[in-house]
């Protein structure tokens, strides 16, 4: 029997236990097919032996609370190109990373982003929701973490 899904709300808590980065609030978007991490700085290495490619990059900004000013460096995917809200079309770097959501571990791909603008600094899309979450916009968070007063 499939596992039961999740209840979460619109803003999750995630945690990105390899970056050191606790407690980021994450925008719930299941009009998104992908998710994605504001980060700044990417710079692509030169191509492997084997086709592979790393990429480094700062994650977050600096007038972020919890902005560590770290340089990561991981395995580029692949590149993906995504459409915003308003039709425009940008080519985006993707990493995999593990991302906890609601207490569930998921390795997942993220596209590298500039969300500077965004009032979120991660995006949840439904590649990575799908089969394991159902959202209740109604919510800021889920049940188990949303006191009453939150509610909307």
């Amino acid at each position: 029997m499939a596992a039961e899904k999740r209840i979460i709300g619109r803003v999750e808590r995630v945690d990105f236990p390899r970056f050191g980065l606790l407690g980021l609030e994450a925008k719930v978007d299941t009009g998104a097919r992908t998710s994605s991490i504001h980060c700044a700085d990417v710079s692509v290495e030169e191509e492997h032996e084997d086709g592979s490619r790393h990429i480094t990059f700062t994650l977050l900004d600096p007038e972020h609370p919890d902005y560590n000013g770290r340089r990561f460096r991981a395995r580029r995917v692949g590149t993906r190109v995504v459409r915003s809200s308003n039709g425009e079309e940008q080519e985006r770097h993707v990493v995999e990373a593990d991302v906890i959501i609601a207490g569930q571990t998921i390795r997942t791909e993220f596209t590298l982003a500039d969300r500077e603008a965004m009032n979120f600094p991660v995006l949840l899309g439904r590649r990575l929701l799908r089969g394991k979450f159902l959202v209740d916009v109604a919510r800021r968070r889920r049940v188990a973490d949303t006191p009453a007063d939150e509610e909307e």
